[in-house]
């Protein structure tokens, strides 16, 4: 660069020099949006309730429900014929078998049983594309028993399937997660697994996983000290909500408390190569038509809600919820993608238009775009209809090819 200006050269290079550290560590710490797919939803399934035929299983159930009581959904006939064929394809995107609350502590012995019997079947019939088991937290009470359960569980795994990632709840120290990180570290050597194969995701679910005790924000630190093996935040509506003292009838995806920690979330998140996951709703869409049509309605509510505010995930707890789930997600991006489309159309043409986009914003344009086309609302044809741009194309705009 030729010189300019009044400032001499020995300034750029002292700038350059004063920054250089700061610069590495933004570019660690903040390495931006991370490649490939994020699952809709997680589907959490009770360890002694997971068997190999369990996700057509749920797809039947959610077929079965739908064609019963699917008018009640209030979304378009497009839209529903979508959900129908989701169902008949891939009904549960992420798999979680559940050691922690959802199972209980049999004893040791039903336990060590049940890691087996559940890993031999995950090993033989991985069904869906993301998959993994929680595992119980690293409290005193409960420590031993998941690291056991982990030890176990992947011995009788092999390999783990493309898409495996584990969960650690109830985080109530930074150095719990220091510790599960130390362990996946460990049982990769005994395993002969290539390092960093094990990936975790920590569950936000208590007030220290947000505030720590010194009075300064956890979430930042929980990342960091996780050492790189962290692929997401996943809240926890109840246990989050019932550790403020908030009443059973108030607690809710949508209470100010969780929103306060939902935010938390993305701003510790941001730009860190972490996903975040909103929680789920325990009213489940069972019984006489009515209260079917008042949880899908609330829970389309719900999910719709959390997409609006930049969480694209969830957790599903009954294959009644999965009709629900799919209808709100596509229907959030099939009555966003047109205009979506026309401003990246806009912005890749620098033609006249109303909106003058920054590159971040056509960057989070494609973003959209492909969540889109990942889940299934919308198809590659149609997206590059609508936007003249490939998948290849959109990926670049989203910065994740060169």
């Amino acid at each position: 660069m030729s010189e300019a200006g009044r400032l001499p050269g020995e300034l750029y290079a002292r700038i350059d020099a004063r920054l250089a550290e700061a610069d590495a560590r933004v570019a660690a710490s903040y390495p931006g949006e991370p490649a490939g797919r994020q699952p809709v939803h997680t589907v959490y399934v009770p360890a002694n309730r997971y068997h190999a035929g369990l996700v057509a299983e749920w797809g039947e159930r959610a077929r079965a429900v739908l064609e019963e009581h699917g008018a009640a959904l209030d979304v378009s006939p497009e839209v529903i014929d979508r959900v129908r064929a989701k169902l008949a394809t891939q009904p549960i995107e992420d798999l979680r078998i559940d050691f922690e609350d959802g199972y209980g502590r049999p004893g040791d012995e039903i336990e060590d049983a049940e890691a087996v019997r559940a890993a031999r079947e995950l090993a033989a019939a991985p069904a869906t594309p993301f998959c993994g088991i929680r595992f119980k937290s690293f409290e005193a009470l409960t420590r031993r028993r998941g690291i056991r359960t982990l030890d176990v569980f992947l011995g009788a795994l092999g390999e783990p399937p493309p898409g495996f990632v584990v969960t650690l709840p109830k985080v109530t120290a930074v150095e719990q997660v220091e510790a599960a990180a130390e362990v996946l570290g460990e049982l990769e050597k005994a395993y002969g697994l290539a390092a960093g194969t094990l990936r975790f995701e920590v569950q936000v679910e208590t007030a220290q996983s947000v505030l720590a005790d010194d009075g300064t924000v956890a979430l930042p630190r929980i990342v960091r000290a996780a050492g790189g093996r962290c692929s997401g935040l996943h809240f926890g509506t109840y246990d989050y909500s019932a550790g403020l003292g908030i009443s059973g009838a108030y607690q809710s995806m949508d209470h100010p408390a969780a929103d306060f920690a939902k935010q938390f979330m993305q701003v510790a998140a941001a730009g860190r190569g972490v996903r975040l996951s909103d929680g789920s709703t325990n009213r489940l869409p069972v019984g006489d038509a009515n209260a079917v049509h008042a949880a899908w309605a609330e829970h389309l509510r719900l999910v719709r809600r959390s997409l609006e505010r930049g969480f694209y995930q969830g957790w599903d707890l009954h294959p009644h919820q999965l009709p629900s789930r799919f209808a709100a997600t596509y229907t959030f991006f099939r009555e966003g993608v047109p205009a979506a489309a026309q401003r990246l159309r806009d912005y890749v043409g620098r033609t006249g238009s109303g909106v003058l986009d920054e590159p971040a914003t056509a960057q989070a344009l494609a973003v959209y775009l492909i969540r889109g086309l990942d889940c299934g609302a919308v198809n590659e044809s149609e997206a590059e209809r609508l936007t003249t741009l490939d998948r290849q194309a959109l990926e670049r705009l989203a910065d994740r090819l060169p």
